[in-house]
């Protein structure tokens, strides 16, 4: 048999399909896989994931980063309860922390996913996984404020929030849009190192919600009211630290993709808080150095309903794992099939 060549999703055609509840609901479906690595033959019903820690090759420097990451997700649901699937990927990503100085600018990150039929094996899709890799980040972060932060408040389901974004690259654009569309978010706090960028992420912010935005001058200034914190750079020193912090009750997610994961954020808000994680697998390869309490996955928190302490100040270490990756590019693909049938 013939093999049938493998479709091809341009950037310009994720971009239309892309969503944040369509992304939401695969990023949580992939957390609550992970940490389970093969089928449950007692609860045959519950999804796992199988991902190896990604592999990186430095290129020339370790500003110039090629990371590999496979993944396998099982029996995990998107849309109807009853649409099960199963999703063999691999994203490769470039991450070029010198792009954003390019003429004219590059995303420092770069990816390509590639899917695999399952059952065959067969290189079945090639989809450019830059906006991708953007979104399902930020989403992962959504999911985390949802079981991390929101969970405290079973009682306000709508809860208003104030929300700091530190960093306004395509990271921080990312979480700020998504944040605001998931979220009751009543002001939004912008910092970043090169004010241009942070007025332009303000403007776009204006042009969509109601929020209020506020675009400040110092790393304090935007996290001193902030419920919810959000840092993405590539900063090597701490931008934040604990004295700036309106209090306790607060959730962090940090996402930087710097040479070290957790450079942004001072020791002595680790040292106050709890850490929660995408992989505890990517954890003890990564986050090795990482003086913190690691309590645990948030596919956990998915899984079990709550969390396993009570502090008031939580970390979303974002990392990054392959089976975000599977679950988003299966529902874009599964989406252009849709509306291919529908045309």
């Amino acid at each position: 048999m013939a093999a049938i060549p493998p479709k091809y999703i341009s950037a310009d055609d994720v971009e239309k399909l892309l969503t944040w509840p369509l992304v939401n609901e695969a990023v949580e479906e992939a957390l609550k896989a992970t940490g389970q690595t093969e089928a449950d033959p007692v609860n045959p019903q519950h999804s796992y994931a199988v991902q190896p820690a990604r592999s990186m090759t430095p290129s020339g420097d370790r500003t110039k980063l090629l990371m590999c990451m496979p993944g396998f997700v099982g029996n995990y649901t998107l849309g109807a309860a009853d649409n099960k699937k199963n999703t063999l990927a691999c994203k490769l990503v470039t991450s070029f922390a010198s792009n954003q100085h390019l003429t004219p600018p590059v995303p420092n990150i770069l990816a390509n996913i590639l899917l695999f039929n399952n059952q065959t094996g067969h290189l079945q899709c090639i989809m450019d996984g830059t906006q991708i890799t953007a979104w399902r980040t930020a989403a992962a972060s959504i999911v985390a404020t949802k079981y991390l932060y929101f969970k405290r408040f079973p009682e306000d389901a709508n809860k208003a929030i104030r929300l700091a974004v530190i960093g306004c690259g395509v990271q921080g654009q990312s979480h700020a849009l998504g944040m605001c569309k998931t979220f009751n978010v009543i002001d939004v706090y912008l910092y970043n190192r090169t004010k241009a960028k942070a007025d332009l992420l303000a403007d776009k912010l204006k042009a969509e919600f109601p929020t209020r935005v506020h675009v400040c001058d110092t790393a304090e200034k935007a996290v001193q009211e902030a419920d919810v914190v959000c840092v993405g750079t590539y900063s090597p020193t701490a931008l934040i630290n604990y004295a700036m912090l309106k209090g306790n009750d607060v959730h962090i997610n940090t996402v930087g993709a710097g040479q070290v994961h957790f450079g942004e954020v001072a020791q002595d808000i680790y040292d106050q808080s709890v850490v929660y994680v995408d992989s505890m697998l990517s954890a003890k390869v990564e986050l090795k150095d990482l003086k913190a309490r690691i309590v645990g996955e948030v596919g956990e928190v998915i899984r079990n309903g709550k969390r396993t302490e009570n502090e008031r100040i939580t970390i979303y270490q974002s990392m990054g794992i392959a089976a975000e990756d599977c679950t988003v590019a299966q529902a874009i693909y599964d989406a252009t099939i849709k509306e291919k049938n529908c045309s």
